[in-house]
């Protein structure tokens, strides 16, 4: 493979290019590279940059001077894939490198072209590159950084650059699961020990604890990663070990029952509880709550419930029957605590929903499991009903959760519908392509 550097600053690559696996890729004839400057085709005290047209400071690369410089590296070495760096590209992860990696290899040429100054001319990305890299949601110097971190994870890819190939195949971000924590010696270091079970050599119970650590790991720390991944049962049931409990509670109470924001109780619906009973069943919550200290209210409640967990609701609708069997009916959210607490030992964290923020002083948004998990405690989702709960209820939950939106002005989803969404968006698999 030929890796064509064109760059501002090529001084910047000597020492890169003799480190390490980079080095022994080239004395391997398993890699070779060209670091080319944009400056050799300027004339003497030419600029390669100009100003940017419109208001706004910033200079860019001229598209003639990248022509120049990609025209000479294809008379080279022939044809190349071309790849541009950029916060405003395509994410690069594993996958991705991985799919680059096959691509250029049957191409034999990679140019990589990292910019400078604000950027390149937007016509020579538009002309040129069969790929656009950001390597994360921030912004750099330039791009060599960028381009030397993506020629480390293009060239491990490599057959013969790794020692081990199991060592690139069984890497985090490989699977749906990152790596597991790895030791050596001493055995004892700082007051913690190296795993018992690291050092037994029952090579069985060692892959059994391994797996579980990545497992662990992956949900804490990196569950937008598990949950984009394409899962195995096994997978998910591994997984599902390590995600706290999750329960549900839908209030009737401590509800505002008009515009002018009266509190009182609104009354249980059928459609209600069977609705967010099957979208909380789907999505592994233990238990889902009523919340009503109306008896008669809670009358109709059992009713229901008695038919369909007990009488011949389990017969006519197993899945039904699979779904409201975990719905049950209480007086009070502190019903529901005590419950909980009775059933995992520990109180669970309060996380409400609402189509407003209402000043709250911890608002977390769909991507913060690992904030919320972190507490290794049992989470309850609270929904209101109504005109939505009170501020003062809202106060005592630990957290409340962004409201669930779309492009439009339109907030009024009834909460089965924002049950589901909700469900989805914090504990739902979105696999990607």
């Amino acid at each position: 493979m030929k890796i064509s550097i064109l760059t501002v600053f090529s001084e910047l690559y000597e020492p890169f290019l003799r480190t390490s696996l980079v080095r022994k890729a080239q004395e391997n004839n398993l890699v070779t590279f060209d670091v080319a400057n944009f400056f050799s085709h300027v004339e003497p005290k030419q600029r390669i940059d100009a100003p940017t047209f419109g208001h706004g400071a910033g200079m860019l690369i001229k598209p003639e001077v990248v022509e120049k410089a990609v025209d000479a590296q294809e008379k080279k070495h022939g044809k190349a894939f071309k790849i541009f760096f950029s916060p405003q590209g395509k994410k690069l992860n594993q996958n991705l490198l991985k799919k680059l990696a096959k691509k250029i290899q049957e191409r034999g040429h990679l140019i990589l072209l990292p910019a400078r100054y604000e950027g390149m001319d937007a016509r020579v990305e538009e002309h040129y590159a069969d790929e656009i890299i950001s390597v994360g949601d921030f912004v750099l110097l330039g791009g060599d950084i960028p381009a030397m971190m993506f020629i480390e994870g293009l060239i491990r890819l490599i057959p013969g650059v790794v020692g081990k190939q199991e060592s690139v195949e069984e890497e985090s971000f490989s699977g749906p699961f990152v790596d597991y924590p790895e030791f050596t010696e001493p055995v004892e270091w700082k007051g913690m020990k190296v795993p018992d079970v690291v050092r037994s050599g029952n090579h069985g119970a060692v892959d059994v604890w391994r797996k579980e650590q990545a497992a662990e790991k992956t949900v804490k720390h990196h569950f937008a990663w598990l949950r984009s991944s394409a899962l195995t049962d096994e997978d998910k049931n591994l997984a599902k070990k390590y995600i706290p409990p999750h329960y549900v509670a839908l209030m009737h109470s401590n509800v505002l029952i008009s515009e002018e924001r009266k509190v009182g109780t609104t009354s249980v619906t059928s459609l209600d509880m069977h609705d967010i009973a099957r979208s909380a069943k789907t999505y592994d919550c233990k238990n889902f709550f009523l919340v009503t200290p109306i008896k008669d209210q809670q009358k109709m409640v059992r009713r229901l419930l008695d038919f369909w967990q007990k009488g011949e609701g389990f017969s006519y609708n197993r899945q039904r029957f699979e779904a409201v069997k975990s719905v049950d009916v209480v007086d009070t959210i502190e019903d529901v605590i005590a419950r909980i607490e009775e059933i995992e030992g520990k109180k669970p964290l309060l996380v409400a929903t609402s189509a407003q923020t209402h000043g709250h002083p911890k608002v977390i948004t769909y991507h913060d499991q690992e904030r919320v998990w972190a507490h290794d405690r049992p989470v309850l989702l609270v929904f209101g009903t109504g005109k939505g709960m009170t501020d003062e209820f809202l106060n005592r939950c630990d957290y409340l959760l962004v409201p669930v939106e779309g492009f439009s002005e339109f907030k009024h989803l009834s909460v089965r519908s924002a049950a589901a969404i909700v469900f989805d968006r914090w504990l739902g698999i979105s696999r990607k392509p």
